[in-house]
């Protein structure tokens, strides 16, 4: 008997500190029964989301070979997951690594790590914009923030958006080739205590919005932990709107516990006392319609 594992190729770095990137992409999705095959764009110390004098070392020189040889192996993956990418070179590269493994059943998730509140990573270059540009018209998916949603766009990033600016957000960033856009971290204009995720499918032509509590404090890795919940939702068939239900609640439990505890904010949620929740039935009623 073949083992029914889904496999999802996740390119993204590997921080040795700090809950980010690929130390929170394997636990979340292997607990969700999904096997991840790791592909590392850089390797860093600490994450750089408030660490300074971190090392990073760029892997964009072996990334094609260390492919080619899963590619000579054989394998084929259930999804195809990328993230923060160590140069604007590696953009090509994951381009490239999509048409080598992309079939008609491959769900292919680009999420364009680029910046948060409204300015870039410091570890991320200008010249990383257009290349992102270029990328995503390859995915299925894709899961920018509110700031990353602004720089593909090349819009100025606002405190509201109303509803039918959100929408025409959404539909732009259609048009530039994913499927179905995810945005995070929206803010809501008629309740400040809330923030919001919104998408939209461009081929049922439906919206959606999931709103959550506000909470203080900004620790990161949660993008990642969001987007992975949501990936393994949808490879067990579950829909857009119930897997961003399920992505969104999780990670506000994920902060919400670590709210409670004095430790400094960088070192990201304590995932590991809530990952058994992933295990649990989910009460889905949080998603509407936008």
């Amino acid at each position: 008997m073949q083992p029914t594992v889904k496999r999802t190729a996740a390119i993204h770095d590997l921080s040795g500190f700090g809950r980010s990137s690929l130390t929170v992409i394997i636990p979340t999705l292997s607990v969700m029964g999904i096997q991840v095959c790791p592909v590392p764009t850089a390797v860093l110390s600490t994450h750089s989301g408030g660490f300074t004098d971190y090392l990073f070392h760029d892997l964009t020189d072996i990334m094609r070979d260390y492919t080619a040889h899963w590619k000579k192996t054989g394998l084929s993956f259930d999804c195809i997951y990328s993230g923060f990418l160590g140069s604007p070179r590696q953009a090509a590269i994951v381009s490239d690594i999509i048409d080598d493994f992309k079939t008609k059943d491959t769900l292919t998730v680009v999420d364009p790590v680029m910046g948060d509140n409204g300015s870039l990573y410091n570890s991320v270059s200008h010249d990383m914009v257009p290349e992102m540009r270029k990328l995503i018209a390859k995915a299925d998916i894709i899961v920018p923030n509110f700031t990353e949603a602004a720089l593909l766009l090349n819009k100025e990033q606002t405190d509201f958006l109303d509803k039918a600016e959100i929408k025409q957000w959404l539909q732009e960033l259609s048009a530039l080739g994913p499927e179905t856009i995810v945005i995070t971290s929206v803010p809501d204009g008629k309740n400040t205590g809330l923030i919001n995720t919104v998408a939209y499918e461009k081929k049922s032509g439906s919206f959606w919005k999931v709103s959550a509590q506000r909470l203080p404090g900004m620790y990161p890795g949660t993008g990642d932990t969001f987007a992975s919940v949501m990936i393994g939702s949808l490879l067990h068939g579950e829909s857009l709107p119930v897997s961003i239900d399920k992505a969104v609640q999780f990670i506000s439990q994920c902060i919400q516990a670590s709210r409670g505890y004095t430790y400094p904010r960088k070192y990201g949620t304590l995932l590991e006392q809530k990952l058994h929740l992933l295990l649990e039935p989910w009460l889905i009623a949080g998603f509407e319609d936008l």
